[in-house]
């Protein structure tokens, strides 16, 4: 059984194209026009242990905010598609991820219930931009539309840090790590993991 999701979105405003394969190895391939995005992007496919192509082109004349929140719901999607009815995943995964100063914890339940807390990063960085174009304050948004189209309860928090670029990635590669583990097969599993035989 193959576990690929593509999909792709035009609008006004953006154009992409995300295909994943969840049982992949960790090749990427990514080209948003922001380049922390896809810094980000890539250490999300190569922690999650996903084949990740994304491509996407927009409106980066007014700033990458439209890029980067339109990716992250074609990511959701495409994550939506490939999970099909869900049957024989572990369902829940977590993951802490430290990095240098910084420390981040990422919970995922598969649930079929959209659903996303976001909690802990330092408001003194809520201005701050990242390389040329990335806002610090993107990386919620791209949890915010993630969860809801792929229809996943998830939790995020930055227990400590003081470097924007390390809480941002250390926050990617948490979610990144607990999607892997809530996604994997569960080889006790007979059927889907629900008591409501549906997900």
């Amino acid at each position: 059984m193959t576990r690929i999701g593509k999909v792709e979105r035009t609008t006004k405003e953006s154009s992409i194209l995300v295909q994943l394969d969840l049982d992949g190895t960790g090749q990427v391939e990514i080209s948003t026009g922001v380049p922390f995005y896809d810094h980000m992007l890539t250490a999300f496919g190569v922690h999650g242990s996903l084949n990740l192509k994304v491509e996407a082109t927009g409106d980066l004349h007014i700033d990458a905010h439209h890029t980067v929140e339109d990716t992250a719901i074609v990511l959701g999607q495409a994550l939506r598609q490939a999970l099909g009815d869900k049957s024989g995943i572990r369902r829940f995964g977590d993951a802490w991820i430290p990095m240098d100063e910084t420390l981040a914890h990422a919970a995922i339940d598969v649930s079929g219930r959209p659903y996303c807390v976001h909690v802990g990063e330092p408001e003194q960085f809520n201005t701050f931009t990242i390389g040329n174009n990335y806002p610090f304050v993107l990386t919620r948004h791209v949890f915010d539309s993630l969860s809801f189209h792929a229809q996943i309860a998830l939790h995020v928090r930055v227990i400590h840090g003081r470097d924007p670029h390390h809480i941002a990635e250390a926050e990617y590669k948490a979610v990144a790590r607990a999607l892997r583990a809530a996604t994997e097969p569960d080889p006790r599993a007979g059927g889907i993991p629900s008591t409501k035989g549906v997900l």
